[in-house]
């Protein structure tokens, strides 16, 4: 059962959580359980993930194919969840568009955006990381 009640969701956009809400509905029906690992964050909290990737990968700019700045980020936006499981990843890589729930990031098969567009449109191209994506800039 999708967690409605998880910290990470409770500050996501309305309309964003209703179509996560309705695509782990659709997905459980098919023995598919959504948990999200990460949803919503706060500025401080996405700083603080940049800086420790920055220790990690040695670099701002390796950092940026993981971690987007807090001004960027759309976790810190309420229009993005990190989505645990690859049973749930899969689903949502079949199914999500017709949710409006996008992949963007060919390193990332969890990290999901709300694109209500996609329902009609499908999803658009994903970007290799983070560090190719023109909102990022």
């Amino acid at each position: 059962m999708f967690d409605s009640q998880h910290p990470g969701v409770t500050n996501l956009n309305p309309d964003f959580l209703q179509a996560l809400r309705d695509a782990a509905a659709a997905a459980e029906k098919n023995g598919v359980v959504f948990y999200v690992a990460s949803g919503w964050r706060s500025p401080a909290y996405q700083e603080q993930l940049l800086q420790d990737a920055i220790t990690e990968y040695g670099s701002r700019a390796e950092a940026s194919k993981w971690v987007a700045p807090p001004n960027k980020s759309l976790h810190v936006s309420g229009d993005a969840v990190d989505i645990d499981g690859s049973t749930a990843q899969t689903w949502l890589a079949e199914h999500g568009a017709s949710h409006g729930l996008c992949p963007v990031y060919e390193n990332e098969p969890w990290h999901y955006e709300f694109r209500p567009e996609a329902k009609d449109q499908d999803c658009p191209a994903m970007y290799a990381d983070a560090a190719h994506d023109p909102r990022l800039k």
